[in-house]
């Protein structure tokens, strides 16, 4: 089935602010051949993203970001979260054109190459945001630190660690933020590849 499935019935946006929320009353095909009743949805508009786990291939060590997550008040590890380096796409720029701005931004780390992972859908019962996720080669000799953008209420930590180790905060649940789960295990999967791809 595809988009002509789809019946929209009405549209209204409830809510404009940074992002928005639209209401839906719709009918689907459903798999049987026959139309759906009407339903109601609510839709979270925020854009779309894209994020870059920086990789040292040489050092063989991870670039992670820890910073404040309102989304994660309330979860078992407290609002700040380990996460991979991450920025919305605007409607003049590429993916890859985001990670590779939003590492200077928030990492103070450039990336010299990148390798496309995955385009996935983050929650599609209720928003529309898909993230383009990369792996990235960057030099860790000189990173750490604390970055951000000040006028963003950006503060962000910035972590080096052995990528064996990054991969033991997976298995604890010390990292439960998704798209650095994808990018590890991505990683963890692909690293002798990565490694000699990119180390001359």
């Amino acid at each position: 089935m595809n988009r002509d499935d789809v019946h929209i019935l009405e549209q209204t946006t409830r809510y404009k602010g940074f992002f928005r929320i639209d209401h839906y009353r719709l009918r689907h095909r459903l798999f049987n051949g026959c139309w759906s009743d009407p339903i109601t949805r609510e839709l979270f508009e925020r854009g779309h993203a894209a994020a870059v786990l920086p990789y040292d291939p040489i050092r063989d060590e991870v670039l992670l970001i820890e910073q404040f997550r309102i989304g994660a008040l309330d979860a078992p590890g407290g609002p700040w979260l380990l996460e991979i380096v991450a920025g919305i796409v605007e409607s003049s720029e590429t993916s890859e054109g985001v990670v590779k701005r939003e590492s200077v931004e928030e990492a103070g780390c450039e990336i010299t190459d990148l390798i496309p992972l995955y385009e996935y859908l983050v929650s599609p019962g209720g928003m529309t945001e898909r993230i383009a996720l990369f792996c990235g080669h960057v030099d860790t000799t000189l990173a750490g630190g604390i970055y951000g953008i000040q006028d963003e209420g950006e503060d962000i930590k910035v972590h080096v660690v052995a990528l064996n180790t990054a991969l033991q905060y997976l298995e604890s649940g010390k990292i439960n933020s998704a798209s650095a789960i994808i990018a590890l295990q991505w990683l963890a999967l692909n690293r002798e590849q990565v490694r000699a791809q990119w180390v001359t």
